[in-house]
C-alpha cells in the first residue's frame, strides 16, 4: 500500500491547533465579542488549513460543522452548561444541515450555532455573579428575546416587586430592565441581519416590535445607523474582501 500521497507542496493540511483551541476556549468562555469577531473574518470558510473530508465542497463543509458541534457541545459541558441541553443544541443545528444546499447555507447555520452555544454560556458565566432574582429574568430575556417582554412579566417569574427587582437589576447589570431587553433584542437583530436572509419586516415581527418603524428607530438609536444600512455596510466589506482575494489568488478568510 502506497502511503506516499502527501504532495510536498502542501505546507499547512490542518490548521493550527492553538487556533482551533482558542476558538472553542473563547465560546466556551461566552466570549461573544471574540466570537462576532472570528465570524465576520469567515474563518469557517478559509480552505487554508481544511481537512479534505469530501470531494462536495457542501458536503465537505457540512462534516467539518458536524465536527465542530461535537467539540462545542462538550467543551460547554466541561464549563457547566447541562449535558441534554448542549447535545440537544448540537443535534438541533445539525439537523438543519439536511435543508442546507449551498456553502453559504452552511455558513448561516454554523454562525447561528456557534452564537447560540457563546450566548448561553456568557448568561451562564455572567449570572454565577448575579442574584437569584437577577439571574432569573436575564434566563427568562435570554429564553423569550423573540417575545414581548414587560417588566410585570419579570416580577411575576421571580416573585419579587417591581421596585426591588429594578433596583437590583441595575445595581448589578449597570441597565435598566428595559434598555437591557431592548440591547438584546437589537443584538439578536444584528446576528439576523449578518447571518440570514430575513427582510427588516420580518426581522421586527420576529423580535415583537410593535412595528417596522418602531425596530428602525430603536436600532437606529442604538447602533446610530439603520439596519438597511447596516447590512449594507456588511455586504461591501464582503464585496471589497472578496475582491482581494481574488486579486492576491486565495481564499476568503473564515473559520470555525
Amino acid at each position: 500500500m502506497d502511503f506516499n500521497y502527501i504532495s510536498e507542496n502542501d505546507d499547512k493540511l490542518h490548521r493550527d491547533m492553538n487556533e482551533e483551541i482558542l476558538f472553542f476556549r473563547q465560546a466556551a468562555n461566552g466570549d461573544i465579542p471574540a466570537i462576532r469577531k472570528n465570524l465576520a473574518e469567515k474563518r469557517f470558510r478559509n480552505q487554508s488549513g481544511m481537512g479534505k473530508l469530501s470531494d462536495d465542497p457542501v458536503l465537505n463543509l457540512k462534516y467539518h460543522m458536524v465536527i465542530t458541534a461535537g467539540i462545542l457541545a462538550r467543551v460547554c459541558i466541561n464549563r457547566g452548561l447541562e449535558i441534554e441541553q448542549a447535545l440537544s443544541l448540537s443535534d438541533f443545528y445539525i439537523k438543519k444541515l439536511d435543508n442546507a444546499k449551498t456553502e453559504n447555507d452552511v455558513e448561516k447555520i454554523h454562525s447561528c450555532m456557534v452564537l447560540d452555544f457563546t450566548g448561553r454560556m456568557n448568561a451562564l458565566l455572567y449570572k454565577g455573579r448575579l442574584s437569584r432574582p437577577v439571574s432569573m429574568c436575564l434566563d427568562y430575556i435570554y429564553a423569550h428575546i423573540g417575545d414581548r417582554i414587560t417588566v410585570k412579566q419579570l416580577v411575576d417569574y421571580t416573585g419579587v416587586s417591581s421596585s426591588f427587582l429594578s433596583k437590583v437589576f441595575l445595581s448589578e447589570t449597570g441597565s435598566t430592565i428595559s434598555n437591557y431587553i431592548r440591547e438584546k433584542k437589537i443584538e439578536m437583530a444584528k446576528d439576523m441581519l449578518t447571518y440570514s436572509d430575513m427582510n427588516i419586516s420580518d426581522i421586527a415581527y420576529r423580535l415583537s416590535f410593535s412595528s417596522q418603524s418602531h425596530f428602525i428607530q430603536t436600532f437606529n438609536n442604538l447602533m446610530g445607523i439603520t439596519p438597511k444600512k447596516y447590512r449594507d455596510n456588511l455586504k461591501n466589506k464582503e464585496r471589497e474582501a472578496f475582491s482581494s482575494d481574488n486579486e492576491i489568488e486565495s481564499y476568503p478568510s473564515f473559520y470555525k
